[in-house]
């Protein structure tokens, strides 16, 4: 699945949606560069979720954990931008235990994240320079039956 999104609201509302299709267990992962529109894309995430904490990028903390809202699902939020390749480190945030309540958001976790389950879905995100962010959707394991539902204009 394609979309295009001319602007960051709309890519927010599209995190929105994605946010109210997640459950606890699910893994996300998000890649792209600098300044596609991954943190972003997170905040509407987190909205979609109802969750509470506000949400930035945890480069320097790696991971935040904002607790559950009216849905009932906490969103743990990672990015191993920082850990330069070295996504071994990933196992010191023991992020199975937290994916078996919360919903997962890793940034730059491609190569690594995806051991965590065989469902998760790969958000890819570009910015072109006249700053519409394209996203292709990589659905894995069930995750390919349930993009379908995101009911999403693109």
């Amino acid at each position: 699945m394609n979309f295009a999104f001319p602007t960051p609201e709309s890519t927010m509302d599209f995190g929105r949606e994605l946010g109210r299709s997640l459950r606890a267990g699910d893994l996300v992962l998000l890649a792209g560069p600098l300044g596609a529109g991954k943190t972003t894309l997170t905040r509407g995430i987190a909205e979609g979720l109802g969750v509470g904490g506000r949400v930035s990028s945890p480069t320097f903390v790696l991971a935040r954990v904002h607790p559950a809202g009216a849905a009932g699902v906490a969103l743990v939020h990672v990015d191993a931008y920082r850990l330069g390749g070295d996504l071994s480190q990933l196992d010191d945030l023991d992020l199975d235990t937290e994916l078996e309540r919360s919903a997962l958001v890793v940034e730059w976790g491609e190569g690594a994240a995806e051991r965590l389950s065989e469902d998760y879905l790969v958000v890819r995100l570009e910015r072109r320079e006249d700053d519409v962010r394209l996203v292709t959707l990589e659905p894995h394991g069930t995750w390919a039956t349930r993009t379908p539902d995101l009911r999403l204009a693109g």
